[in-house]
């Protein structure tokens, strides 16, 4: 410090010695300022002389990593790049490498210059400095000072930069370097190119006299040795050709004999992409070659597994038909057992008229399930030799109904309506076996839109008709799709949801204000005891005139909405569920208004799909899960009330958006959703219109005209003999409307069948015994006995027919399938011209034996006509004389041509092959479907029959309680029979007068009685033998009243039911809520 001040001094003194100023002095601010500097420079040659120290030790140390820490601070106030830290420390290092200990009694001490002007000494050992130089001072020779290091980092830093700078402008350089030496080329070429062009004459005669002397003098020579060694070279060349064809050969049977499995592959990726190219062609082309077809004409032949799997459909197929009808009996006769039970627990029908019918119905279910066990039914063999003719007729028959839908969609609505509703219950779904398969699906699809057609065109005057009205097709349309055809679907679109709602045991949803108040007023009174000075009934103003039933109304709305959404979640992402039926009735239903009010909005035609959709399809579901197997339901289970209010309020709330009607009139407390119902419908919109759009059934099933022609067995269905009956007579009953042409090919098949048959007649006689006193039991019996009838069109080709041109065209394509597997062709023309040789005709006499081993094994309902199987024993050169007659016929009615060689008739074939890899897939996919029915309807059929074994023990019980006498014990609905030891009340009785009663509030008035007469009633309270069960007696004024019988559970009913006051006796008026608090409290300790 001292060392500056002085040196700030000495500048004064010389500044006024060149001036001769004798009056120069220094100043306070002058000498203060001296001092801060003096400081400073102690500060920074401080930091300095720590720094050098710690870079000096890290040298020693041989640690690299704080060096660039170091560098970095304050303390030498350098530039320092991190990416030359290893470059830093290793050059440091090196020069410090270089300074050697020439003394061993080095001193500690390092001397820094500071400015260029004065030393600073600063000991390394002991951190202390000085500016005047140490007694005995001996620098630290070994280690680097702060000048040496801040040249080394500076040098390293400098030589970063310079490199770092030349890398940037490489490219600059090349391309200068690239210039310059580019230029020098090109002078070099061109002082070259000069020359050349100026001596090029020269040039060109000098080589070629060169060249023309050097071949000249070597073909010379070459010809004089080839001359003089001719055999010789003929001998080696031989040789040599022989070693390298051989060498060749070898090395190439070696290179297969190495890559032999990569051969095998690159072949069968050969072989598998020209049959995939071929079948691409097959299926793709307008006109594929026969070439191609013959490779595939083996997918025509039926396999045992073909056999076996069509066996298993047709089994299962009767089994679901079979199930479906005896679950829709056993639900009937159920729910007439609930009626009778209901009757009987009133006392309108007996005991024994309930006991009756649990008889029948046991023994009807033990006879299905018998039937089910045997599976044995009636087919065409089972009957009289003499009826068989007459079945065959009714064959004929159903398979005319069946296939053409205008017949049935007539009759419906000849009949009244619950006449046709029966009708399409039994018969209509029997026809066509509720669609176990994608033929009669199909087909019933067909039915259901043309019979929607003629409703529309025939009964629907407005539009408006379909809401208002009961459409019969969208009954039936809606009922078959909700049984157990399409319950399953039902099931899978709601009942995630459905169960979520019904286990929400904190959800309460109440939308009537009036219900509400009276639940507010009855809480109140229970919890209080005491009378509430509310009145009973009021209106829906007054109701809402309450802040607590305007809360807990907001509080159901804003649950409702909750839930509501949830609902709409599960019915949006589930549209693939719905089944394809219901969404290809709406298209119809959508297409036929539009084309008959061409005027109606899209938004009119919509809220008609949405009736349909979601009114008349989904919100019965909603409302009544129980009821159409939504969720499952043990015997004796039932919804709570609260659970189904929810769900009622969901589906209410759901219906006005659907339909897009606001909450007015009576409902305008809930106006408050309105604005979300709008939003709501709007989503509806875009459901129903994409719901809508579905291919069209001939596009989804892959069904055409020729495809009855093509199908394995022929369609078989499962009608009892009464429905035979009842159809053909309602044919009749009908049949000018129905079929009004003359030469109808109904008219010629009911004509053939004549009068209708009874019971009796149809089955033939010998049936029953005529001196049966039960005949017409025996009779009505039989009636029901299920058949099966395989149905087949009465106009198929006969022998020797040719009219029928549709069945000669597959005559003809099976005959041109067994030949051109056997004998090769580019066409049909050619194949037919050319006889077959003696190697074609053995090859294709093992085809027809083993086909006809196959036929062998074939059961009898899926073997072809005689005159088919007759015609494939045939001979190839007669078949092939058979098949130029068949193509001139063909040609002559335009379906086939010679001009193009009979392209059309493969065209045929080839569109049979991909037909029949469709069936095999849709065949497996049935399969799968109808186990998935069939586990279904057991499924149900199990829930049925434990209802049956719960009424039974119901009415075992209630025959028990018949049997013992003065007995009073209560009958639970489980079976079980509470026991008098269980829990007994007290049977103290309990004594109030009339006027105690009223200051309680049990007792509101008695007629005819004013209340300061009331002390002079009494009544009498006495508990029963069972629980829950009172006797009440009663003096009024003197006089002894009839008793009266109390149940508790009646009073929790009324007061559920909202039900506040009730009489007794007649004439006093109860307080039903104060009641119940005095029977708990007093009897029950409540």
């Amino acid at each position: 410090m001292l060392n500056g001040i002085l040196h700030f001094g000495e500048n004064i003194l010389f500044f006024s010695t060149e001036s001769h100023d004798e009056s120069a002095v220094l100043w306070l601010d002058e000498i203060q300022k001296g001092i801060n500097d003096a400081n400073s420079n102690i500060e920074k040659a401080a930091n300095l002389a720590l720094g050098t120290s710690m870079i000096n030790n890290c040298l020693e140390k041989h640690d690299s990593q704080p060096v660039l820490d170091i560098l970095q601070s304050p303390k030498f106030g350098l530039r320092v790049v991190p990416e030359c830290a290893e470059t830093y420390y290793k050059n440091l290092l090196e020069a410090k490498n270089l300074k050697t200990k020439e003394d061993s009694s080095e001193g500690p001490w390092l001397k820094l210059i500071m400015k260029n002007r004065y030393d600073y000494y600063y000991n390394v050992e002991t951190g202390e400095s000085t500016f005047v130089p140490p007694e005995g001072f001996i620098p630290k020779t070994s280690w680097l000072t702060s000048e040496e290091i801040q040249t080394i980092v500076g040098q390293v830093t400098a030589d970063y930069n310079r490199e770092q700078l030349w890398f940037a402008n490489e490219n600059l350089i090349l391309q200068l370097q690239a210039l310059a030496r580019g230029f020098l080329v090109r002078k070099s070429y061109e002082e070259r190119k000069g020359f050349l062009q100026k001596q090029e004459p020269s040039v060109i005669k000098i080589q070629a006299s060169w060249k023309g002397y050097k071949q000249r003098k070597s073909y010379t020579d070459r010809l004089r040795v080839l001359q003089g060694n001719v055999a010789a070279i003929v001998k080696i060349q031989s040789w040599v050709k022989m070693w390298l064809a051989r060498k060749a050969y070898k090395k190439r049977l070696q290179y297969f004999k190495d890559h032999n499995e990569e051969i095998v592959k690159i072949q069968a990726f050969l072989r598998a992409n020209k049959a995939r190219d071929d079948y691409r062609t097959l299926i793709g082309a307008e006109n594929p070659p026969l070439n191609v077809l013959r490779k595939f004409a083996y997918l025509l032949d039926q396999s045992d597994l073909d056999f076996q799997e069509e066996l298993e459909v047709t089994r299962l197929r009767e089994e679901v038909v079979t199930k479906i009808r005896s679950n829709q009996q056993l639900e009937k006769d159920l729910n007439l057992m609930d009626i009778k039970i209901g009757l009987l627990v009133k006392n309108r029908i007996s005991l024994q008229d309930v006991v009756l019918h649990s008889k029948k119905l046991n023994k009807k279910s033990k006879n299905q399930v018998e039937e089910m066990v045997t599976g044995d039914k009636q087919g065409i063999k089972g009957l009289s030799k003499e009826r068989r003719k007459q079945l065959e007729a009714y064959q004929h028959l159903f398979y005319l109904l069946q296939t053409n839908p205008m017949y049935l969609a007539k009759l419906i609505f000849q009949m009244p309506q619950n006449k046709s509703t029966k009708f399409m219950d039994t018969v209509i779904f029997t026809l066509y076996n509720y669609a176990s398969n994608q033929r009669e699906e199909y087909l019933l699809l067909k039915l259901f839109k043309t019979a929607l057609e003629e409703e529309i065109n025939s009964k629907v005057d407005q539009i408006q008709d379909i809401v208002t009205g009961n459409p019969t097709v969208i009954k039936m349309v809606v009922s078959f799709n909700r049984g157990a055809r399409g319950q399953n679907s039902l099931r899978q679109l709601l009942s995630p949801v459905v169960k979520e709602i019904m286990d929400d045991k904190s959800l309460l949803i109440n939308t009537s204000p009036v219900e509400v108040y009276k639940a507010w007023v009855n809480q109140l009174e229970t919890q209080t005891g005491e009378a509430s000075k509310l009145p009973y009934d009021v209106t829906t103003e007054q109701a809402l005139e309450h802040p607590e039933v305007v809360n807990r109304l907001e509080s159901s709305i804003q649950s409702l909405r909750t839930v509501t959404d949830k609902v709409l979640v599960s019915i949006f992402s589930s549209l693939s569920m719905m089944p394809y039926g219901m969404r290809y009735i709406a298209k119809v239903l959508k297409n036929s208004l539009h084309e008959k009010f061409p005027d109606a909005t899209e938004d009119e035609l919509l809220k008609i799909v949405g009736n349909l959709l979601y009114y008349r399809y989904m919100n019965p579901a909603i409302v009544a899960p129980d009821g159409f197997d939504i969720i499952d339901m043990t015997a004796g289970g039932q919804i709570h009330s609260d659970q189904r209010r929810n769900l009622g309020c969901v589906a209410k709330v759901l219906q006005h958006a659907a339909s897009n009607k606001l909450f007015e009139g009576e409902s305008a407390h809930l106006s408050s959703m309105n604005t979300y119902l709008s939003q709501t419908y709007q989503k509806f919109r875009n459901f129903f219109q994409i719901a809508c759009d579905v291919p069209e059934p001939e596009e989804k099933f892959n069904i055409d005209e020729y495809s009855d022609m093509v199908t394995l067995s022929k369609p078989v269905i499962y009608i009892s003999i009464e429905e035979i009956i009842n159809t053909h007579s309602l044919l009749l009953e009908h049949q000018d409307a129905i079929a009004p042409e003359q030469n109808d090919l109904l008219n010629e098949l009911l004509e053939g069948l004549g009068a209708v048959p009874d019971v009796e007649s149809f089955l033939g006689e010998g049936a029953v015994d005529p001196n049966d006193p039960n005949k017409e039991n025996t009779l009505s019996q039989l009636a029901k006995t299920e058949i099966s009838l395989s149905l087949t069109s009465k106009y198929e080709l006969q022998e020797g027919e040719d009219q029928d041109l549709k069945g000669l065209m597959i005559k003809t394509k099976r005959l041109v399938v067994d030949v051109i597997r056997t004998q090769p062709g580019d066409t049909l023309l050619e194949i037919l011209e050319i006889p077959a040789s003696a190697q074609q005709e053995s090859e294709h006499l093992k085809v027809v034996e083993k086909r006809a081993i196959l036929d062998s094994k074939t059961p009898e309902k899926m073997k072809h006509s005689q005159s088919m199987l007759e015609d494939g024993q045939l001979p190839i050169e007669q078949k092939k004389r058979k098949i130029q007659r068949n193509l001139r016929t063909l040609e002559q009615a335009g379906l086939v041509s010679s001009a193009n060689k009979y392209q059309e008739i493969i065209n045929e074939i080839a569109k049979d092959i991909r037909n029949q890899r469709r069936y095999r897939h849709h065949r497996k996919a049935e399969l799968v479907k109808l186990q998935q029915t069939l586990s279904a309807l057991q499924s149900k059929t199990a829930f049925y029959e434990d209802q049956v074994n719960y009424y039974n023990t119901y009415i075992k019980t209630c025959l028990d309680n018949l049997t013992r006498k003065n007995s009073r014990r209560s009958i639970k609905l489980d079976g079980k029979v509470e026991e008098k030891g269980s829990k007994k009340l007290k049977h103290t009785s309990l004594k109030y007068t009339a006027a105690r009663l009223h200051e309680k509030g049990v007792i509101l008035e008695i007629e005819d009685l004013q209340t300061n007469q009331f002390k002079n009633v009494m009544f009498d309270i006495t508990p029963g033998e069972e629980m829950g069960d009172f006797e009440i007696k009663a003096k009024f004024l003197g006089v002894q009243m009839e008793k009266v019988e109390l149940h508790f559970q009646d009073l929790l009913q009324m007061q559920y039911e909202g039900v506040a006051v009730m009489k007794m006796f007649d004439k006093a008026k109860v307080n039903v809520n104060l009641l119940i608090f005095l029977l708990n409290k007093k009897f029950y300790g409540k």
